[in-house]
């Protein structure tokens, strides 16, 4: 099992694939990769499985080399906890140690700590230049082996904001009021809303994943987190993803606390919170809601991540929101990513979902008849495309389903 995402061990990562013909027979689960390590010619010494091929892994799904397991990240500790996902070795990057000995897990949380508490061996990459964050730590003396090193960590740079991204992310800033609870991915649209949110008051965050945006909406003056009935003043959050502006405002910062999967996905946690507005992505949404955030055609290039335990967050949340956002074309506009039946799997059933968002506005679908959500559908979709899904809503409109 290895740390995920900018937590990734990359020192580690970079010995298991020069050592791994000599040791044999290796399986490795990472859930997220954005460190280019892995590529067919470097991971042929190991069977290496994800829950979706997120970030860099996407060379590898082309490839036919990575094995995907459909679960929901929130779901990966329990399955490493029962023992479906197998954990020998967990291979983790932690920052220096503090003055009692513990060591932060620093850029990831999430199913780390379950990783590490059933391993036989525990190999940690301690990095000079992982911030120290507060929340998950792990003591020296549960680690084997400990490869000390100082090299940057994994960075993801922001990505460059369009005209598309910032249309869709007007139409969901519209959706997210003062005092709203914010959970968000990483990306051109949720920088481009947070982006939108600085005239907002005391807005509050808990989420699997944050990107720089974090610091840019607490430079603002607006990310206080005042209003949260639970963990008040705190920003909840599962993995940074982002760069060294991100790390050095993490660093020792009392308002940033990292937790577990078990508690940024929590049903039980997450029902606490009001006005907590969801935001999350898709590859396509078809005419009654259905979405499909994994597969494109024959090609595996998203996941289920934790889509699902947010929509159901913002749905039952009292004003809140759950909202879907994607662009309504793909290929450089010659496909529409709003269809009359999905291409690939259903990540998120049409009963669960509230908002869909394109550039061309937003489809409130929540408590309406397939033909009326059939209708909406259409209006959001790019006009190049309506003619053709207006007849296909023609037809739900004619059965009712």
């Amino acid at each position: 099992m290895l740390g995920q995402a900018c937590g990734e061990p990359t020192t580690l990562i970079e010995a298991l694939i020069a050592q791994g013909q000599g040791i044999g027979g290796l399986d490795a689960f990472i859930a997220t990769s954005f460190s280019g390590i892995f590529t067919p010619s470097t991971a042929d010494a190991f069977r290496l499985s994800s829950m979706g091929a997120i970030g860099a892994l996407r060379s590898m799904s082309k490839a036919h080399r990575l094995g995907v397991i459909p679960c929901h990240v929130g779901q990966v500790a329990p399955l490493i906890e029962r023992g479906i996902i197998g954990c020998d070795v967990a291979m983790v990057q932690v920052s220096p140690a503090d003055a009692q000995g513990n060591h932060s897990f620093g850029l990831i949380s999430d199913y780390v700590q379950a990783a590490v508490a059933k391993a036989r061996v525990v190999i940690a990459e301690v990095n000079a230049q992982v911030p120290y964050t507060l929340g998950e730590t792990l003591p020296a003396s549960r680690i084997d082996v400990a490869v000390h090193v100082d090299r940057p960590p994994v960075e993801v740079m922001p990505a460059a904001i369009s005209a598309t991204d910032e249309a869709i992310a007007r139409h969901c800033a519209e959706f997210i009021g003062d005092g709203a609870v914010i959970q968000t991915g990483v990306g051109a649209v949720p920088d481009a809303i947070l982006r939108l949110l600085h005239d907002r008051k005391d807005l509050g965050v808990h989420s699997g994943m944050l990107g720089d945006g974090l610091v840019d909406l607490a430079d603002a003056g607006v990310l206080t987190n005042a209003r949260k009935e639970i963990d008040r003043g705190v920003s909840i959050n599962g993995a940074l993803i982002g760069t060294r502006r991100l790390y050095d405002f993490a660093h020792r910062n009392p308002s940033v606390r990292m937790t577990r999967t078990a508690y940024t996905h929590d049903s039980t946690v997450l029902a606490q919170l009001s006005r907590l507005v969801t935001v999350n992505s898709a590859m396509e949404v078809d005419l009654t809601g259905q979405v499909n955030a994994e597969q494109s055609g024959d090609m595996y290039l998203g996941g289920t991540g934790g889509q699902l335990d947010f929509v159901r967050a913002g749905v039952r949340s009292p004003g809140g929101h759950s909202i879907i956002a994607l662009p309504a074309t793909a290929r450089g506009g010659t496909i529409s990513k709003i269809v009359a039946a999905l291409s690939g799997p259903v990540t998120t059933a049409r009963s669960e979902v509230d908002i869909i968002v394109t550039e061309f506005g937003a489809a409130q679908l929540r408590g309406q008849p397939l033909a009326e959500r059939a209708r909406r559908m259409v209006a959001i979709a790019h006009p190049d495309f309506r003619e053709a899904l207006a007849r296909a809503a023609h037809g739900i409109e004619q059965r009712g389903f």
